[in-house]
C-alpha cells in the first residue's frame, strides 16, 4: 500500500510499532511546531542568527541537504522563517533527556542500519514534501567532530530520497556556529540556488560530490574523505 492509499495516522500506528516504548510524536504534522518556533525566535536575544539565501527558497516543497555540526542545524534556519523543516533524526535521541524538543518540532525518528526503520522514515519524507513541508538531510550521518570540516556523506537515505523526487527544489545549507566571550554566540546559515542535479543523467558518485562542493562552497569547511563516525569512533585495542 503506498502513501496515497494509506493514512497518515495508520503509517503513525506502524511507527509507533517498530519503536514500542520510545515517543516519537507526529512526524512532519507535530501541531505543536509552530509554538516551539514561536520560542525559538524569542532565543534570538541569546543567538545572533543571520541567514542568507532564503530568497533562494521558494514557497512549498524543497530538500535541505547540509553539513552537520550541531544538534540545532534543523532549527537555526527557521529562527528566520516561518518554513517548516522536518528532519531525519536517530531514533536515540527520541529516548534521552532532550526528546521532548524533537517531538515538539516533529522530525522523524530513524534507526540507522534498519531496513524496516528506513522504509517507514521515507515514507514519512515522502507525506511531509506532499504536504509542502521542507525536508531536512544531514548526510555526514552524525555531527561533525570538528566544525572546520566536512566530512564524507552516506548515500543510503540521500540519493533514494532525491531520486523518488525528482522535481522538488534541492539547495545546500551552510551552518557555523562561533562562541565569543561576553558576547552572543553567532549563527551564520546561508542557503544555495536550486541545484542542477541532473538526476536522468548523472551517477550517483556525481550527484553525491556535485553536493558535497555545494556544501562546502555554502559552509566554507574543509573536506576530508573520511566518515564522521569513523573519525569519532575509539580505536581499537
Amino acid at each position: 500500500m503506498d502513501v496515497a492509499t494509506r493514512g497518515y495516522e495508520q503509517a503513525l500506528l506502524e511507527g509507533r510499532a517498530l519503536y514500542p516504548g520510545i515517543r516519537i510524536g507526529r512526524p512532519g504534522r507535530a501541531r505543536s511546531y509552530w509554538v516551539t518556533i514561536a520560542l525559538l525566535r524569542v532565543l534570538r536575544v541569546r543567538w545572533k542568527v543571520t541567514v542568507t539565501g532564503q530568497e533562494h527558497v521558494a514557497p512549498g516543497a524543497g530538500i535541505l541537504i547540509g553539513n552537520h555540526v550541531s544538534a540545532l542545524d534543523p532549527v537555526v534556519a527557521v529562527m528566520s522563517t516561518w518554513m517548516r523543516v522536518t528532519a531525519f533524526t536517530k531514533v536515540e535521541v527520541f529516548a534521552k533527556r532532550g526528546a521532548v524538543f524533537f517531538r515538539l518540532m516533529g522530525q522523524i525518528p530513524l534507526r540507522r542500519g534498519d531496513e524496516p526503520s528506513t522504509v517507514w522514515a521515507m515514507d514519512m519524507a515522502t507525506r511531509c514534501l506532499a504536504d509542502g513541508s521542507k525536508l531536512g538531510l544531514y548526510p555526514e550521518g552524525t555531527r561533525s567532530p570538528d566544525p572546520a570540516t566536512l566530512h564524507r556523506l552516506h548515500r543510503r537515505i540521500l540519493i533514494p530520497v532525491l531520486q523518488a523526487h525528482p522535481d522538488v527544489p534541492v539547495h545546500a545549507i551552510g551552518t557555523s556556529y562561533m562562541r565569543r566571550s561576553w558576547r552572543r554566540p553567532r549563527v551564520r546559515v546561508n542557503i544555495s540556488r536550486a541545484l542542477d542535479l541532473r538526476l536522468d543523467e548523472a551517477t550517483q558518485d556525481e550527484v553525491t560530490d556535485f553536493i558535497r562542493d555545494a556544501i562546502l562552497l555554502a559552509s566554507g569547511q574543509q573536506y576530508v574523505h573520511v566518515f564522521a563516525r569513523d573519525v569519532k569512533a575509539p580505536p581499537r585495542s
